[in-house]
């Protein structure tokens, strides 16, 4: 009865931690993926187009209120 337990007891432990694997696996939140990078598109200052540079309305922070 002692040998039957001992030799149950690590396929047991086996058993349990690869169900504990396989459900963080399925259940668990995804990973973000591999691709997605923080700044991916890296935007340019002042994209307008040229005609408004050349009539002077650019930003609303760069006019003067009065």
């Amino acid at each position: 009865m002692v040998t039957v337990a001992v030799l149950l007891l690590p396929t047991l432990g086996l058993l349990l931690f690869t169900m504990t694997y396989l459900e963080d696996r399925l259940f668990g939140d995804p990973d973000p993926p591999r691709h997605a990078r923080r700044r991916h598109l890296r935007l340019l200052p002042g994209g307008g187009s040229g005609a408004d540079r050349r009539t002077g309305a650019g930003r609303a922070s760069d006019r003067d209120a009065a």
